[in-house]
């Protein structure tokens, strides 16, 4: 009807003219019929930190490109604009990214894969030797009942018990000790993918950089100042001293309409929001930070005209009342370096005015090209004393037909801004390196401030992309050699046209790329790229844009203070603090993850080969039993339970980020080497260790080794009371028993005394056990809890009732001392030819 109403965003339809102004949040995807210095912040959706200017005029076909178009959810950051609704709800931009990031397929988790391909192994080799022993056990002659406590006997002692506690404390463990680095750990399993990841595609803004516009550079009296960027303001700084900075900083903050928000006198400058655009909002605390209050500086030189910035005049001008004369007026003017010199006749140096010739122009230009070539948006800067006789106080000056100069100014500098990066990048990237991970970056930002990013570290010095190659050697770009470069740089319409095969080729032999311009189902194009690979891809971002390829990678990873809640939502882990150098402590947790249940998993395994082998040559060579069903489940449940779960309390080893990234196709949790290792190796000088201790025993009572093969039919015949020994004693049902749980009591110590040798050992993969140390107090007290419970199932009264357990003499505990030392020798020696020659 023509009247203006306010309304709710969730009753906006098509078709609805809506108005727009500076601090709104746009209901809808609107398309601009009319504006007046309308900018909007897009950097959630496409990833430039710099607001962007909205008019009518269609601009560009890509509709993320074109300035007639407002998307549902970004902010508008000032001016003011009228739009007609294009699209509500799920049919917005935003709202099928976020339908995109719904349907996606979530699959497996590496160590979800590993643990049930472990699973199937441990599974068919305990019922295939179960089901072995139970055949044979009926073959020869015991009855069903018999058969099935073997066949008991076996699978449990081939299972680990123990891994379901280890993997979930190792996992509890690992979310807290991140949770205090400041990672939220949504996801336990996504630790451990972190671990084997092998390719980092990391957003730019907000994650590797600060997404706050920031000043990095000046060019005043001829010469570049670099400002300091650092989060902390601990970098270098500049002299101050002189009159052209004087004049080129008061221009920066009069000439300028940011302003601090209220209430913030207490939070540090460089923390403070601002109310206005990001490149005056940089100069604001660049200028706050230099010289002291720029309101203080405003109210003593007040402003009675002004001419805002527009895409016509490329500058923003304005009038102020000079606090050191009484009768002047000073005009002060910035924008585009080059439209700004074309006004000026003078420049300054060290506060004197000579005039500009072509040398200066010169300097100005190579000046310019330098930031420019920095990736850093550049400002320039002038001003002009009014002539009092002229423009006397209280003159009306006219700002839409000027009545005073614009012309013939006094040019003071350049200042150049970027969004500089956070400070553990550098540091983190360099990390993920040299643990052979490749971090490619992946922004929607422009190409011209995504590739030039030193001091982020993705394309590091030294590398150079195609166009590099080309510009030095003053050829063609079609001249060049693609295989010549190993860093390049992809724009997001360049990629829309690639093939998937081209991608994969792209993927596979460059070291350093960054994707620029990239809308978020080429993101998701990307991470599915490095997944044909082979990759194992970890994705960090914090907006919007982000979510689709957050929710397909195989870990996705969003920023806590500055990420959009879709990014969240779609994430596995969250870093609260904001900082890129988590993911390395997550990389290194979750190797850390893998290699303490590879270690856990290899001291389980080994106590299997003394615990099956008595059944073996029980059955095979018909001696007495030597090792129990009961006395099998004591050391599964009861002695080997702590220590097992003490390895995931262990350090990380010294270089465990030195290493490849695992290859999940031949690196498993469990494989050959591990299992020759467990079972053929320690596994089998453990059982000589518990049948010498056997053996001694049943010597100690008159059973020499010699007469105890084929003895087991008379051994165990309960009508046999007059059993001979090699002295010729006589041995009744009920002695023979006791000695034999005496002896499987002792066969359990002696699997006790090994295992404290085995426990020691996996400690580590290749270190020396001496290098790691044993720092680890859980490990020390499962080995002191390890040997209480031994001694106290074979001294506590009533065991002999209950369990079946007897009491040792002493000296039995000692005589499988040797073996548990030999255990140590024999791995330390292993370890270091393993490290001299690997």
């Amino acid at each position: 009807e023509g009247e203006k109403l306010q309304i709710n965003a969730e009753n906006v339809v098509l078709g609805d003219l809506v108005e727009i102004k500076g601090g709104d949040k746009v209901p809808a995807d609107l398309r601009i019929v009319s504006a007046s210095g309308c900018k909007v912040d897009n950097s959630s959706l496409t990833g430039e930190s710099e607001p962007q200017t909205r008019s009518p005029e269609f601009t560009h076909d890509n509709p993320l490109e074109t300035r007639n178009i407002c998307f549902f959810s970004t902010n508008c950051v000032e001016g003011t604009a009228h739009g007609i609704v294009i699209a509500t709800g799920d049919h917005t931009v935003m709202g099928r990214i976020a339908t995109l990031a719904s349907g996606l397929e979530v699959g497996q988790t590496p160590i979800n894969r590993e643990i049930e391909h472990f699973i199937r192994i441990i599974t068919g080799v305990a019922v295939f030797l179960g089901m072995s022993f139970f055949v044979l056990s009926l073959i020869l002659g015991y009855t069903w009942l018999e058969a099935v406590i073997f066949l008991i006997g076996i699978i449990v002692a081939n299972v680990p018990e123990g891994l379901l506690a280890t993997v979930t404390v190792c996992l509890t463990l690992t979310a807290k000790r991140m949770a205090k680095k400041n990672c939220l750990v949504k996801n336990l399993e996504a630790v451990e993918t972190l671990g084997s990841t092998s390719t980092i595609c990391s957003d730019k803004t907000g994650t590797l950089t600060q997404n706050r516009m920031t000043v990095a550079h000046m060019w005043f009296d001829n010469q570049i100042h670099e400002a300091d960027t650092t989060e902390d303001q601990s970098g270098c700084t500049f002299d101050k001293t002189s009159a052209t900075w004087s004049a080129l900083s008061r221009v920066a903050g009069l000439c300028n309409r940011a302003v601090f928000k209220a209430g913030q006198d207490h939070t540090p400058i460089l923390k403070r929001e601002t109310a206005g655009d990001a490149s005056e909002s940089a100069l604001l605390k660049c200028i706050e930070l230099s010289c002291g209050c720029v309101r203080t500086m405003r109210n003593k030189n007040p402003k009675v005209a002004e001419i805002p910035f527009n895409s016509i005049n490329k500058y923003q001008l304005s009038i102020h009342e000079l606090e050191d004369s009484p009768t002047g007026h000073l005009l002060v003017m910035k924008g585009a370096p080059e439209r700004i010199l074309d006004r000026c006749s003078t420049i300054m140096l060290q506060g004197k005015e000579i005039p500009i010739n072509e040398d200066w122009r010169d300097a100005f230009q190579n000046a310019y090209l330098e930031l420019g070539g920095l990736g850093e948006r550049v400002l320039g800067f002038c001003h002009y004393m009014l002539p009092p006789s002229q423009f006397a106080r209280g003159f009306e000056f006219d700002c839409d037909d000027p009545n005073f100069p614009t012309e013939q100014l006094c040019f003071l500098g350049l200042m150049s801004m970027i969004d500089p990066p956070r400070a553990a990048v550098p540091d983190a990237v360099g990390k993920c390196r040299s643990a052979g991970i490749k971090v490619i970056m992946v922004t929607g930002d422009h190409p011209i401030t995504a590739k030039p990013s030193p001091g982020v570290g993705i394309i590091s010095e030294g590398n150079e992309t195609v166009e590099d190659i080309a510009e030095r050697l003053n050829i063609p770009l079609g001249q060049v050699n693609p295989r010549d470069a190993k860093a390049c740089v992809v724009h997001g319409s360049d990629l829309k046209e690639m093939s998937s095969e081209y991608l994969d080729d792209l993927l596979r032999n460059h070291t350093e790329i960054v994707f620029a311009r990239t809308s978020p189902q080429q993101k998701l194009i990307i991470v599915e790229g490095c997944q044909r690979q082979g990759a194992i891809v970890a994705v960090t971002g914090d907006g919007v844009n982000d979510s689709p390829a957050l929710k397909k990678a195989d870990i996705g990873v969003a920023m806590g203070i500055a990420g959009s809640d879709v990014s969240k939502q779609a994430a596995d882990m969250i870093l609260l603090d904001d900082n890129f150098a988590s993911i390395v402590t997550g990389v290194e947790e979750g190797r850390l993850i893998f290699d303490n249940l590879k270690k856990s998993i290899a001291y389980t395994l080994t106590s299997n080969i003394p615990e099956i082998t008595p059944f073996l040559f029980f059955i095979i060579a018909s001696i007495p039993l030597p090792l129990g069903t009961v006395t099998i489940l004591c050391i599964d449940l009861g002695t080997d339970m702590v220590p097992a779960i003490s390895l995931a309390y262990e350090t990380a080893e010294s270089d465990i980020m030195k290493r490849q990234p695992r290859n999940p196709l031949t690196d498993k949790l469990v494989k050959e080497r591990l299992i020759s290792m467990t079972y053929g190796q320690i596994g089998m000088i453990q059982a000589l260790g518990g049948f010498f201790t056997y053996f001694v025993i049943l010597a100690e009572n008159g059973f020499w080794p010699s007469t105890l093969v084929g003895i087991r039919l008379n051994w165990d015949d309960r009508n046999m009371n007059d059993l001979e020994d090699s002295y010729g004693q006589q041995w009744t049902y009920e002695q023979r028993k006791i000695v034999e749980f005496t002896c499987h009591t002792s066969f359990f110590a002696s699997i006790v005394v090994v295992q404290w040798a085995d426990l020691i050992i996996c400690k580590t993969r290749r270190n020396s056990v001496f290098q790691q140390g044993m720092k680890n107090r859980v490990l020390i007290f499962g080995l002191f809890a390890e040997t209480a419970l031994a001694a106290f199932l074979s001294y506590c009264p009533g065991m002999d009732v209950a369990l079946r357990m007897y009491p040792l003499k002493v000296s039995w505990w000692f005589c499988a001392f040797p073996y548990s030392l030999l255990i140590f020798v024999y791995d330390e020696i292993r370890k270091f030819i393993l490290r001299r020659d690997p």
